[in-house]
């Protein structure tokens, strides 16, 4: 009873604190601060290539920040990633972690149970009888498979539908499925409500929102987080650009009259404005780096993800 309370999920408290990724063409995102207690269902919200993914993953030990710090279950990024992975798990996440749309569900979820029970087992596991690791699979398998609410025998072949056939939402409910099977202190998700209906959408929702009460704390990338959820918004340069263009304006303007000083000010504001640290923090050449969607996915590309 005392060693199954301990593979129980607890969730990972995440602080974060002007925690920034850059990419060889610009910054993926920066100046990202937050808490979230364990069990706290975290949105990232924001436009495409705002550097979402970048975040998702930095915060599961996927990708090294550049700047700011960040602790998950107590541990520390980027110094202590290998460890954050072992306590986190990706649900989808597109060029990561993807299902194989050649494989059946019960092919999905019969895989990642060996492979959790070949690298993530402990002495006394191997020591079992044969079968009793197929029950303890199969236990972990139904586990999952329920909290991930997705029910098998619904599917047009149940455990045999390939993963080609499954709607958006049900593949989307195995991804986490296969996530859960670790019993990860964190979870993460990418594109949660894209190509999902308003129905369909609610319904993801509401997973999340299951997972997070259960006790695992979920970070989730969508295009528009629920009111309930702790939002997190990535920096969008778009939004930015105008603001830094009108100051570079001003800088000019300055530097037609004559007076130096005041097109170094504008410089110094436009940096501000764009989120650049001031001079002496990084080489001039950084000053106007902003965040970009370049920025977010050459440092994707450095993951395998284009």
């Amino acid at each position: 009873m005392g060693a199954e309370a301990e593979e129980r999920p607890h969730g990972a408290a995440v602080v974060v604190d002007g925690f920034g990724l850059k990419g060889p063409r610009g910054w993926a995102f920066r100046e990202v601060s937050f808490r979230a207690g364990p069990g706290t269902l975290v949105a990232i919200e924001g436009p495409s290539g705002s550097g979402r993914t970048c975040l998702l993953l930095a915060l599961t030990g996927r990708m090294k920040a550049k700047e700011g710090t960040a602790e998950v279950g107590g541990l520390p990024l980027p110094k202590k990633m290998a460890a954050v992975r072992r306590i986190s798990a990706l649900g989808h996440v597109p060029g990561v972690s993807e299902l194989d749309p050649a494989f059946t569900v019960a092919e999905h979820l019969g895989e990642r149970a060996m492979l959790q029970r070949r690298f993530d087992g402990s002495v006394r596991t191997f020591l079992r009888r044969p079968s009793e690791r197929r029950a303890a699979a199969r236990a972990r398998i139904d586990e999952a498979v329920a909290a991930a609410g997705l029910d098998l025998d619904a599917l047009p072949k149940g455990e045999r539908t390939s993963v080609r056939d499954l709607e958006r939402l049900e593949a989307l409910r195995l991804s986490i499925a296969l996530a859960l099977i670790g019993r990860p202190r964190l979870l993460a998700v990418d594109d949660t409500d894209l190509k999902l209906s308003d129905a369909d959408r609610a319904e993801a929702w509401a997973l999340l929102r299951s997972v997070a009460d259960s006790g695992t704390t979920v970070v989730a990338v969508c295009s528009e987080a629920p009111e309930d959820a702790l939002r997190i918004t990535t920096l969008d340069a778009a939004a930015t650009a105008p603001a830094a263009e009108t100051r570079a304006e001003d800088g000019k303007d300055a530097e037609d009259t004559g007076d130096g000083k005041d097109a170094e000010d504008a410089s110094d504001a436009a940096a501000t404005a764009t989120g650049a640290p001031g001079e002496g923090d990084e080489p001039a050449g950084d000053l106007t780096e902003d965040t970009t969607e370049e920025g977010a996915a050459d440092a994707l590309a450095e993951t395998g993800r284009a």
